[in-house]
């Protein structure tokens, strides 16, 4: 069973949209995947609630926070956990702990371009990172390209010595997804094929 973390310094980087459709394009491909939103605000739970019966099941997990486990169901293939904001010291290390891989969107701007910088100088002296026991990645999310500001933040995450697995344009496909409980892989391909060749590089570096 591979663990999943998407995370992120700030709010607003688009987290929810990264777990939400990276639970549904595993789902489709047969995999048990499971969702766990550690978010206050519950985002990816609110879609899980209007996915549709006859979509890939994609299971709502919880978190038993006496015993800080997850209750899973048996079987499963992949967890996706949507972490939540500005998580720092002890609590960044109890959620890495969580996870196997770890996922970090980042948007095109200088605070979230300052704010990435930051986190990930934290996160590389967690224990379990730094023995490179977790893996970590970014990605570029609701970007458009051609833009000055899209490519100092293509320089910027090409520099942090970590992977850089894609762009992720911004795109209304995925409001469009979101409203409807599905991932951009399941609106119409006419639709939505340039969005799924964009998670292409994200689900061959998971393998």
């Amino acid at each position: 069973m591979q663990k999943i973390m998407v995370l992120n310094p700030k709010g607003g980087c688009g987290k929810t949209t990264l777990a939400t459709n990276l639970a549904s394009f595993l789902a489709q491909t047969g995999d048990k995947v499971a969702l766990a939103d550690f978010d206050p605000q519950g985002s990816s739970i609110d879609w899980l609630a209007v996915r549709p019966a006859e979509r890939p099941t994609i299971y709502h997990v919880s978190l038993d926070e006496e015993k800080d486990k997850l209750l899973l169901p048996l079987g499963m293939d992949y967890v996706i956990m949507d972490a939540p904001a500005a998580v720092h010291g002890k609590d960044l290390k109890r959620h890495v702990k969580r996870a196997q891989t770890l996922l970090i969107p980042v948007l095109p701007s200088p605070i979230d371009i300052r704010a990435c910088a930051r986190f990930v100088q934290e996160l590389l002296l967690v224990g379990r990172v730094s023995r490179n026991e977790t893996r970590i990645a970014v990605i570029a999310n609701r970007v458009k390209e051609h833009t000055l500001i899209y490519h100092t933040l293509q320089r910027f995450l090409n520099s942090l010595g970590i992977p850089f697995l894609t762009t992720l344009r911004d795109s209304q496909n995925y409001i469009r997804a979101a409203d409807r409980g599905l991932g951009v892989g399941e609106l119409p391909p006419a639709l939505a094929a340039p969005d799924v060749e964009q998670w292409q590089p994200i689900l061959k570096w998971l393998g």
